[in-house]
């Protein structure tokens, strides 16, 4: 005997008495029919309701030949009438993002001549793969309309129809389909063969937010939120952008354009700061004039800074020049020889000691260590003769 489905028969069912018909332990969980439910079964790209029956947990829930399978923490008595209850907002967030799906599919898929080919509603956001190289500017114009028609509240429509209308209707399916078919129409947007669960007008979507719309295959996987999840992430945003622009010293509205200042801002000073270190590091390299083999600690620098003092320094010096640069236990290093003699055998040596990671050739290498300077130092002490 099929179990009765209530989910179809009203979404908004939160509560509701059912018969146990049987009850089987199954490895650590135990496998549940009753006579009516209202806990979704996963299925269409839609997770499954969680929630309680009489006094143990819902933890999945499946069906099989229209026999809907609860698989519970615990056993309940067959015969017995218990109280099943769903995870209300687990459920309604997850009408919220397939009714947002169906509105934006439906006009992607109505405008630009594409199908959806993938659809996976996720615990974090909602992704949706379709047949067509679709742009961000439509993508948007897409969310834009779908979000008109979310705030018309429009009433969403829920038909089985005869093998005959199904034959005349225009409607989108992922799968040929057999038997009696479910089909659910969002005016103006979406008709759609599909057995998941709906808000009952668009207006109870509240919101369509398209995050990204990338490359995928012969098409575009779009990331989207609907209802409170894009509410929150809004909200999230916007208090980044607050903060980020009273740090600027602008409205959260003039961000981007406060943002490109400090951009080049910086990279004039990047330029200017280049130039002080060239000024610096050939006085440092006149210093080590003549010296041979050269070791020298510098306070943190960045490893394209680091090497071009080693490269100074090594043109002064006539031998290697061994610049470290940092802190504590950690450096970074540029190993330089004016030669360009084969360094590997040293750098091989020198990450071995000194825990480091790096290399080169040609006389030239890059790379860090996790060693204090003393370290440091013993190590060139025991390499002297060698180098």
């Amino acid at each position: 005997m099929e179990t009765e489905k209530l989910y179809y028969q009203d979404p908004f069912i939160q509560s509701f008495p059912a018969q146990v018909l049987s009850c089987q332990a199954a490895g650590e969980v135990w496998k549940v029919v009753l006579d009516q439910t209202a806990f979704f079964p996963e299925g269409g790209g839609q997770p499954a309701d969680l929630g309680i029956l009489g006094a143990v947990r819902v933890l999945d829930v499946h069906e099989k030949d229209g026999v809907v399978v609860h698989s519970c923490s615990g056993p309940l008595a067959e015969g017995e009438t218990v109280m099943g209850k769903i995870d209300w907002n687990r459920r309604f967030d997850h009408m919220q993002q397939h009714s947002g799906e169906h509105v934006l599919s439906g006009i992607l898929c109505g405008d630009y001549h594409c199908s959806n080919v993938g659809f996976h509603l996720g615990a974090e956001t909602v992704t949706i793969d379709y047949n067509a190289d679709i742009s961000w500017e439509q993508a948007l114009a897409a969310e834009a309309k779908a979000n008109r028609i979310i705030w018309e509240n429009r009433e969403v429509e829920i038909t089985y129809p005869s093998p005959a209308e199904l034959e005349s209707l225009e409607y989108r399916s992922k799968k040929a389909l057999t038997g009696q078919v479910r089909i659910v129409t969002f005016p103006g947007a979406d008709c759609c063969a599909c057995c998941g669960t709906h808000v009952t007008a668009t207006g109870q979507v509240g919101l369509v937010k398209i995050l990204s719309c990338q490359k995928f295959r012969e098409g575009v996987r779009m990331e989207i939120l609907c209802g409170e999840r894009a509410f929150r992430y809004l909200a999230e945003v916007y208090s980044q952008a607050r903060d980020i622009a009273q740090g600027l010293s602008a409205k959260p509205a003039e961000i981007t354009a406060a943002v490109e200042r400090v951009k080049e801002e910086l990279a004039t000073l990047k330029i200017r700061t280049a130039h002080l270190e060239e000024q610096v590091f050939a006085d440092i390299a006149r210093e080590n004039a003549g010296k041979g083999n050269v070791l020298l600690f510098q306070e943190p620098l960045r490893p394209d800074s680091v090497r071009r003092l080693s490269d100074a320094v090594a043109k002064a010096c006539g031998g290697l020049s061994a610049v470290f640069a940092g802190e504590g236990d950690h450096f970074a290093y540029a190993l330089v020889r004016a030669d360009a003699a084969d360094i590997s055998p040293l750098v091989k040596a020198l990450n071995a000691a000194l825990r480091g990671r790096g290399g080169g050739r040609n006389g030239f290498a890059q790379g860090s260590v996790q060693a204090s300077q003393k370290e440091i130092e013993g190590f060139f002490q025991a390499q002297k003769e060698a180098l």
